[in-house]
């Protein structure tokens, strides 16, 4: 073998080299720039179908109503399950950084299978039925979710800066896993405040 023959092998051997070492960051180029990125939407809309007019000042016994819609962007049909819940503002939120779900229970669920590039959407209507104040904050006794009763003996304090007792309903989003025969946190979750004052 000559010279000339040794830099072929050489030139041959170090760009293999290269492809290889570069392989997982140009597989992920290549699958952005190939296919399409896969997620769901996941979103609640105010009762006009807007991104406004939510429920905030809420009453006893006045009944108010949200969109909740899902869009499916996977790449194949998927299994969904959407988790209603309710928190004051002591309660945990879902921990977006380390993609796990809120510790408190679900009060109500809704369940959809929804095509790719398809939509879900719903409308969740709710009802404070019992309140109770007592000093400088108040008690939410039970709910009604889409005409069904939960008790859930929550409370808040006065928060003096914002002149209010505030509570927070949010939505998780929840997908089914095939491996493992469960349904599994999205990562995904919206809610709305809501003052409730006797």
């Amino acid at each position: 073998m000559n010279l000339e023959e040794y830099g072929v092998v050489f030139a041959v051997g170090a760009i293999s080299l290269m492809l290889l070492v570069a392989s997982p960051t140009l597989s992920l180029v290549y699958s952005f720039s190939s296919g399409k990125a896969r997620f769901s939407e996941f979103w609640v809309l105010g009762s006009s179908h807007m991104m406004e007019d939510y429920p905030f000042d809420v009453r006893v016994n006045e009944t108010y109503r949200v969109f909740v819609g899902i869009g499916n962007h996977m790449g194949s049909s998927s299994y969904y399950t959407v988790y209603v819940k309710f928190r004051n503002q002591n309660q945990p939120l879902p921990d977006a950084i380390n993609s796990t779900p809120s510790l408190l229970p679900p009060l109500y669920e809704y369940q959809a299978f929804v095509a790719d590039e398809a939509t879900w959407e719903t409308i969740l209507t709710f009802r404070i039925l019992e309140v109770l104040r007592v000093g400088n904050s108040t008690l939410v006794g039970d709910i009604s979710i889409n005409d069904s009763v939960f008790f859930l003996n929550s409370t808040a304090l006065w928060n003096s800066k914002y002149s209010g007792f505030y509570y927070q309903m949010f939505l998780e989003l929840w997908l089914y896993n095939m491996a493992s025969q469960s349904f599994q946190y999205h990562n995904r979750f919206v809610s709305f405040w809501l003052n409730i004052t006797v």
